[in-house]
């Protein structure tokens, strides 16, 4: 059993579902509940299903997500917006691996591998009586920290890669990548939404590009002009363009952890030209290549 936490659109969801892909269950379904855009009474029929006439509107019987993904995966997103009594529900079901319809007493078996996620402190809300006790120790059998994207911008052009694919299927698009320019401005965004923010912008992008490459002009509004605080006129002086150069390939390799093929495909250069920049800097030392200390 897996539990993942982390702030909201970290991308939690293509995390589970990295997992799942991995797993033994991999060839069986993967369902996701997203626990907070549901009230209680509608998300126990969506997670264990119910009988025709349980209630108001019930015209069918239908089975629920346990039921749907038995022998696979359940993901169960923002887990820590459920109710006292909802999660007592999900407690029988982990421990006993059964579930019952809405409306009906029959008691049915299943088998589910379990994720969960939140962007709450559960510890805390189990302090506060909000989250039980029993629940929270069953789920995080093995628990994860999803970081925010600012905090691992390394992610930043697989992600790219895979959305751009994602939406070039969705909108009969053959875009290539995104100019080093576009690059730049989305490696200096703070990514306040996180890794959903990356997947509308690159989304948005794709829909009204014309060229291979997303250039600035096709990003949003908001990432193409960033809000900064500027310093006041008097603190600024003039710096070498040598200076910033050094500065921002720094940067750059400090950001990919001192991996210089990484760190040459976010600058935009070639690796030989890294290496020759590093030598020429001492950076290197000429009879091992190993980085200078």
């Amino acid at each position: 059993m897996f539990f993942w936490v982390g702030p909201t659109g970290s991308g939690k969801e293509l995390v589970a579902h990295a997992i799942h892909q991995m797993s033994p269950v991999a060839g069986q379904r993967f369902a996701v509940c997203n626990c907070s855009a549901i009230v209680d009474t509608l998300l126990e029929s969506q997670l264990f299903g119910h009988m025709r006439g349980a209630f108001t509107g019930a015209t069918e019987t239908r089975a629920g997500l346990f039921e749907y993904a038995n022998g696979g995966t359940v993901f169960l997103d923002e887990v820590g917006e459920t109710s006292l009594a909802m999660q007592a529900k999900l407690l029988r079901v982990i421990q006993n691996r059964k579930i019952q319809r809405v409306g009906s007493p029959e008691v049915r078996r299943v088998e589910v591998r379990l994720i969960a996620a939140t962007n709450r402190d559960l510890r805390s809300e189990v302090a506060a009586g909000k989250f039980r006790e029993d629940l929270f120790y069953h789920l995080t059998t093995i628990q994860i920290r999803v970081p925010s994207l600012a905090q691992r911008l390394e992610d930043l052009p697989a992600l790219i890669t895979f959305f751009i694919n994602k939406y070039n299927a969705a909108y009969g698009k053959q875009i290539r990548s995104l100019t080093l320019r576009a690059k730049t401005l989305l490696l200096q965004h703070p990514w306040p939404g996180n890794v959903r923010e990356l997947e509308n912008v690159i989304s948005s992008a794709s829909l009204v590009a014309l060229n291979d490459f997303i250039d600035v002009h096709d990003l949003p509004e908001d990432v193409q002009k960033p809000e900064r605080t500027e310093a006041p006129a008097k603190s600024w002086l003039p710096i070498p363009l040598d200076a910033v150069r050094r500065d921002h390939i720094e940067r750059v390799l400090d950001l990919c952890s001192g991996n210089r093929v990484r760190a040459a495909q976010m600058l935009g250069i070639g690796r030989t030209s890294l290496y020759r920049y590093l030598k020429r800097e001492g950076r290197v030392r000429p009879t091992t290549g190993i980085p200078a200390a």
